[in-house]
């Protein structure tokens, strides 16, 4: 019974530490060449999904990103202190915050657009490998979030 303890608490045989590593890896790997544009990883996250679609409010935003309002709340300040975007009351219901981008927010879009083929170069990562384990992550986080009670839709 305690081998399997012992074998069951290694720290090898973890799932969640190569994908804790690995994710605070990645997350080191964006920061020189997010830094060159002011960003850190969780404000250019919100900006990829600016880009995507103007205009959305906090929730929407922390629905995409799977974070919550208390979260984003100070980087989407943060975000419009840079110039980036611009917070707004929405017309139809006062209480909900829009986010709309700046010209400088959707310029910065431009800028942007070299990162990810520049990290893929940089850390020598073959898309065959990623687009595998980018299927693999996102079965992983249906399962995780229907076990917390989230849909993903």
């Amino acid at each position: 019974m305690q081998d399997d303890l012992d074998e069951i608490l290694k720290l090898d045989n973890q799932v969640c530490f190569p994908l804790y590593a690995a994710s605070r890896l990645v997350v080191q790997a964006y920061r020189p060449l997010l830094g060159a544009l002011g960003l850190t990883y969780p404000q250019y996250l919100v900006m990829l999904v600016l880009w995507e679609h103007n205009g959305l409010s906090v929730g929407q935003i922390g629905d995409l990103l799977y974070l919550d309002s208390g979260t984003l709340t100070p980087l989407l300040k943060r975000l419009e202190k840079q110039g980036l975007l611009e917070r707004r009351r929405s017309v139809e219901d006062d209480r909900t915050v829009e986010n709309w981008l700046t010209p400088e927010g959707s310029e910065l879009r431009e800028q942007a657009g070299p990162i990810p083929g520049d990290l893929m170069c940089n850390a020598d990562l073959e898309v065959e490998h990623l687009d595998e384990l980018k299927g693999n992550l996102e079965v992983l986080l249906v399962k995780l979030l229907s076990f917390h009670g989230i849909s993903k839709d």
